[in-house]
């Protein structure tokens, strides 16, 4: 490609002089040194380059993360099925604590993991048990987490009293403190989670199952309308419902002083009077959340499960709330709370 620029360049001199040709012949050879220069050192350019990026390759996936794991409720198609609310969770269920009217449901016979709604039958054991709330606890390292690997702030001999761990709980979902809950009840952790699934039965709650008392691992699981009894029950625990609601709470540890918020910011606002609540997050069981509120004068009990998205949960009672307030919520059927057994259960073992 360059050497036409020089041949051009010797056409004036071809009638001027014989020697002409002889300069082009100079001409090229530095111009031909010049093009085959680069094309030597390009190669090894590019080899530098694809030896950096094979570098860089190496040090990627410690900083890749991976996909989220598709939920339960996702494997089993439960996002497909559509409702006049546009809810982002795969089942919910709304139902009046009073009259027991359903004005609500969403694949409520789907039988999920519960992941943190555990706790609150964590609550319910410790709370009716009447264990004294002031005794010291400490943390060990039976209580970390060795399902997800979460994190906590409650250190490994940690010591805080019962009620302050069952505090943290409720209201901020605290693992380590719900474990040592159970760990500590009388006769141990397995006669705990045995007491958690016979008051299961005891509520008629018989689409559910616990094998620990914290919810981090799948095998919790129960259906939306066995929660609804749930929280029913719960809700007439004082304990529970001031414990569960409250905004915030800080603990003294050591010299450190550690503040824990709860994880429903709905407990903040204004437009929300909540009596009772829990939420929950695992993988498999996708964003959770239950709740007792008065909406439009009227006790409701509202559960959400397997909503893909930090704020979808909320958003999904906000969608709920102002249904309810415009007149729209008529109930569905009666007595949802009765009814048991369905064949069309979803069971995701």
């Amino acid at each position: 490609m360059l050497a036409a620029p020089h041949a051009a360049a010797t056409t004036p001199h071809g009638k001027s002089s014989i020697k002409a040709p002889a300069k082009p012949q100079q001409v090229k050879s530095p111009a031909k040194a010049q093009v085959k220069a680069p094309a030597k050192a390009k190669p090894k350019a590019m080899a530098a380059k694809k030896q950096a990026v094979q570098v860089n390759r190496k040090a990627v996936p410690v900083a890749v993360v991976a996909p989220p794991r598709p939920s339960y409720g996702q494997l089993a198609g439960l996002h497909g099925k559509q409702d006049a609310l546009a809810l982002k969770s795969s089942v919910a269920f709304v139902v009046d604590q009073d009259t027991k009217e359903v004005l609500f449901s969403k694949n409520e016979n789907a039988v999920l993991p519960i992941a943190s709604l555990t706790k609150l039958m964590t609550g319910v054991l410790v709370s009716e048990a009447r264990l004294p709330l002031d005794e010291m606890l400490e943390i060990t390292q039976a209580d970390v987490d060795t399902e997800k690997g979460s994190s906590s702030r409650l250190r490994v001999g940690t010591q805080l009293s019962r009620g302050e761990l069952l505090h943290l709980a409720l209201m901020s979902s605290e693992n380590r403190a719900a474990h040592a809950l159970g760990r500590t009840y009388p006769g141990g952790l397995s006669t705990f989670v045995g007491l958690m699934n016979l008051k299961a039965r005891q509520l008629g709650m018989v689409d559910t199952q616990y094998v620990e008392p914290t919810g981090l691992s799948s095998r919790n699981q129960s259906s939306a309308k066995d929660l609804a009894t749930l929280v029913s029950y719960a809700y007439g625990d004082v304990t529970l419902r001031e414990m569960s609601t409250s905004v915030g709470h800080q603990v003294e540890v050591g010299n450190r002083t550690l503040q824990f918020n709860n994880t429903n910011r709905l407990v903040k606002s204004p437009e929300w009077d909540i009596g009772l609540q829990k939420t929950g997050y695992i993988s498999e069981a996708g964003q959770c959340l239950v709740m007792q509120a008065r909406i439009a004068g009227r006790k409701l009990i509202l559960v959400f499960l397997d909503s893909a998205g930090k704020l979808t949960r909320l958003a999904d009672a906000e969608r709920v709330r102002k249904w309810v307030e415009a007149g729209h919520a008529s109930p569905a059927r009666s007595t949802p709370l009765a009814l048991k057994g369905f064949d069309s259960r979803i069971a995701a073992n």
